[in-house]
Parts: C-alpha cells; sequence; structure tokens
C-alpha cells in the first residue's frame, strides 16, 4: 500500500490513520510483527520521529503492543481491531451519506445507487 500525505493535517495524523487501515484490513495480521519505526519512516519518507507519535498513538488505542524482544505486534485482541473498523466504516457511511445529501438525494436514493453498483 503507498503512502499517501497531504498538507491539510498534520503528517503523524495521516500515519496513524493509515497504519489503522492496514491493522484492520489485515494487511498486517493479529500477531505480526510491525516493521520497525525506521523501516516504516523510510518507507514513507518522513522523519522517525513523526512515524514514532504515530507509532506510539496505534500503542496508546490498543492496536498494536510493545514488545521488548519483536518490536512491536499486531494486538490479538480480535474484537479490539473489529471495534476500529467498524468505526472507521461508520465514518465513511457518513461521509457518503452528507456528500450525498448535498448532492440532494435522499438516505433512500443513496442506498439504492450503491445496491446497483453490486
Amino acid at each position: 500500500m503507498e503512502w499517501k500525505m497531504d498538507g491539510s493535517r498534520p503528517i503523524w495524523i495521516q500515519l496513524y490513520e493509515q497504519l489503522t487501515r492496514r491493522i484492520v484490513s489485515g494487511q498486517y495480521a493479529v500477531g505480526e510483527r510491525v516493521p520497525s519505526v525506521r523501516e516504516l519512516a523510510a518507507e514513507a519518507g518522513v522523519n522517525p520521529n513523526t512515524m514514532q507519535r504515530a507509532m506510539a498513538y496505534l500503542e496508546e488505542r490498543g492496536l498494536v503492543v510493545g514488545n521488548r524482544t519483536q518490536g512491536r505486534v499486531v494486538t490479538e485482541d480480535r474484537e479490539k481491531i473489529h471495534a476500529v473498523r467498524l468505526e472507521l466504516a461508520e465514518d465513511l457511511k457518513k461521509h457518503y451519506l452528507e456528500g450525498m445529501a448535498v448532492l440532494g438525494f435522499t438516505g433512500a436514493e443513496a442506498v439504492a445507487l450503491l445496491e446497483e453498483g453490486e
């Protein structure tokens, strides 16, 4: 997955969000070692301190766990991962429905358009 940054928000928050998506989508599997801060920073083209801040927030939110011998690993708490995944899905749904409302669609019409695409 490619790193995408924009200047509208702090970089560490964008890194945190992208790492979160990698975890909830299964790109980083439950219990899997996450690449080191230096590896991730080099891959994303950011300062290691910026990546460290994003990783520390991931750890604070309980998505990764620090382990002295292995570095950081994805939490084995599948319920936590599922809850964050649902939270992200709710945000996407809200943005979609708000955007469709701006275009004059009702909620039912917005849902119908999604069902047509399947």
